[in-house]
């Protein structure tokens, strides 16, 4: 029985490589298929949605803390981006690295004083750190440029060999084709991370927190794990948005892009990676398909999340447990 299991595993496995690797097949021929310029646009800001669903599923999906100011660190992440770039003239491909790893420690210092409540009260706290950093950002005017954000940051450019050296400018085929990379990668990064032991004992404080303390689990260091990993993968789609955009305001680092991010990990289904995207990639799209209805598109859109919560209100792809 146990070779058989494990053969069944095997096979169950290859199956999951070959769906990932025929899903990334087609993502790949989607700009040479289709090459419509504003369809490529919206898949672009779907995939960024996705990063950030990705990196919040690791804090509520697998450590179950409820996080309702996760677009702070997607702002942490953009405006160290924009500000190394327009002072020190840091490129992209430098510039993503101290944005993902500021955005990182920032997750663990809110977490030190923050995770030491849990539940609501946990989701006050991290509501008010994100009206917190986006405010400060705000404010600060003379660093940060106040209401008007940050101006003329620079498009990533690419040499390539047989090209020469590429600019990304406002075209959104190589943006798409980056933002596409980077998920899989971080896609990949966490369904290895969801699997280690550091997978097991995130997912074991969020079915019973005081059985994993008793089981010699540290608790309070595998929280703040979370939060910086979630953190860090924010920080990078935000440096990936900085790059993109060019020009940055704290308005769109909002409580609604919060709800949004949480919204897209619990259709997914919590816990789940591809849970994740997918939830990412129908809630980011869906609005902007429905546009031909501009009198009910909302209407539709609430209409599809309350069926889709009657249906499976377990998400679209279960967790494990």
């Amino acid at each position: 029985m146990r070779i058989a299991d494990l053969k069944q595993r095997h096979s169950e496995f290859r199956q999951r490589i070959i769906r990932w690797e025929m899903g990334g097949f087609l993502a790949l021929l989607i700009p040479i298929v289709h090459p419509h310029p504003y369809h490529l646009d919206v898949l672009t800001t779907a995939l960024l949605y996705a990063l950030l669903a990705l990196g919040l599923n690791v804090i509520v999906g697998l450590t179950g803390l409820l996080h309702l100011g996760y677009a702070a660190f997607f702002a942490i992440g953009a405006y160290t981006y924009g500000l190394l770039n327009i002072h020190l003239g840091c490129p992209f491909w430098i510039g993503w690295l101290p944005a993902s790893i500021f955005a990182g420690i920032s997750g663990v210092c809110l977490g030190i004083p923050a995770l030491r409540v849990r539940g609501d009260y946990l989701a006050i706290v991290t509501l008010g750190f994100g009206e917190i950093v986006r405010i400060a950002f705000t404010n600060l005017e003379q660093w940060t440029g106040g209401p008007n954000g940050l101006l003329g940051i620079a498009h990533p450019r690419l040499w390539i060999p047989t090209a020469g050296m590429l600019d990304f400018g406002v075209s959104s085929k190589p943006y798409y084709y980056l933002a596409l990379i980077v998920t899989v990668i971080v896609a990949g990064f966490c369904v290895r991370l969801s699997r280690s032991r550091v997978g097991r004992a995130w997912r074991a404080i969020r079915e019973d927190e005081m059985a994993a303390a008793c089981m010699g689990i540290p608790v309070l260091n595998l929280k703040l794990l979370a939060q910086g990993c979630g953190g860090a993968i924010a920080g990078l789609a935000g440096a990936i948005f900085a790059a993109k955009q060019g020009v940055i305001t704290p308005d769109s680092f909002d409580f609604i892009l919060s709800v949004m991010v949480l919204a897209m990990v619990v259709l997914g289904g919590m816990g789940s990676i591809r849970g994740a995207i997918v939830g990412a990639l129908v809630l980011g799209s869906l609005p902007e398909w429905l546009r031909g209805f501009d009198r009910y598109r909302m209407l539709i859109f609430g209409l599809a999340m309350i069926g889709m919560m009657r249906l499976r209100p377990e998400g679209i792809f279960r967790g494990r447990r």
